[in-house]
């Protein structure tokens, strides 16, 4: 890990670091150090970060907007690498939008209806980054961004920079097939021209179904459990007594049972351990086994 940390240092200076904390980093607000971590601003920066982690046998991986995701108590071996500002933007060429993969996901739904540009209503109140959205094919109210996106662009595991077309990615439920140690970049989306004044209200009446189900001002990384086939995730743990349950400082929200809050200092630990816990009432109730939505990343 030296030899790595010399070789970062020497093209990245002061924007690489050492053992550095992850939970603030992360919407759980839970999760250990990084061995290394460093800022790219560029393609090229990425495909050297990720080129010089691969010739040294370290793991790495990007960390976007920490959503959707469990970071061990342990923390993250090997290098941790996090999109700068240069990948928080946006071009728009009559309905073609290509977003960079550090923009808030929000905040392009918002920037394409003030454009008139229809098709990314159901990411209104979806947390995270655009490349999140794209890793997990997020979806809600019936879209996903795999109805969306035309090309998905990146860097590999070893360095090499690529563009990927739709079928290359391989969206499937609540999930992507991308190469292994793929890191997205930017994304391409297809959209349509709508209404501004019906994409606006559209958004608003999503908005308020959101904000009337699931938990606010506590600390979650969003739905726990993919919606197994034929039902919903939500009911089955409501069914199940989960609501509410507790252990250490998680317990699932009492406002919608298929959230885990930070109720104030929970651990990964006590996440994991609440989410077997409801994973195998659920089978006793139900005889259906849920499949996290959450990813568990570092050492466990």
């Amino acid at each position: 890990m030296n030899a790595l940390e010399r070789e970062l240092t020497g093209r990245f200076g002061a924007r690489v670091g050492r053992g550095l904390p992850l939970a603030d980093l992360t919407s759980f607000q839970i999760g250990g150090p990084a061995d290394l971590f460093v800022t790219v601003e560029s393609a090229d920066e990425l495909s050297a970060a990720l080129a010089a982690a691969a010739r040294m046998g370290a793991p790495a991986m990007c960390l976007g907007a920490g959503t959707n995701l469990l970071i061990s108590d342990r923390g993250v071996r090997g290098l941790v690498v996090k999109l700068g500002r240069n990948f928080d933007c946006c071009r728009i060429d009559a309905t073609r939008v290509a977003a960079g993969a550090a923009m808030a996901f929000g905040a392009l739904v918002e920037t394409a209806i003030e454009r008139g540009l229809a098709g990314l209503e159901f990411g209104e109140g979806i947390p995270g980054s655009v490349g999140g959205g794209l890793v997990m094919n997020a979806g809600a109210f019936g879209g996903e961004m795999a109805r969306v996106v035309v090309a998905v662009h990146g860097v590999t595991g070893v360095g090499e920079i690529r563009a990927l077309s739709k079928d290359e990615v391989g969206f499937a439920y609540r999930r992507t097939n991308l190469p292994a140690g793929f890191v997205i970049t930017r994304a391409d989306f297809a959209l349509e021209h709508g209404d501004r004044e019906a994409l606006r209200a559209r958004v608003a009446e999503l908005r308020a179904r959101r904000t009337a189900r699931q938990p606010r001002g506590l600390p979650n990384a969003g739905s726990i459990f993919k919606n197994p086939p034929g039902a919903f995730a939500g009911s089955l743990l409501e069914s199940a007594g989960l609501k509410g349950a507790r252990m250490g400082g998680a317990a699932f929200s009492d406002r919608h049972a298929n959230f885990i809050v930070n109720l104030g200092g929970a651990r990964a630990a006590e996440v994991r351990a609440l989410i077997e816990l409801a994973r195998n009432r659920v089978r006793e109730s139900s005889g259906v086994w849920l499949e996290p939505e959450v990813k568990f990343v570092g050492e466990w």
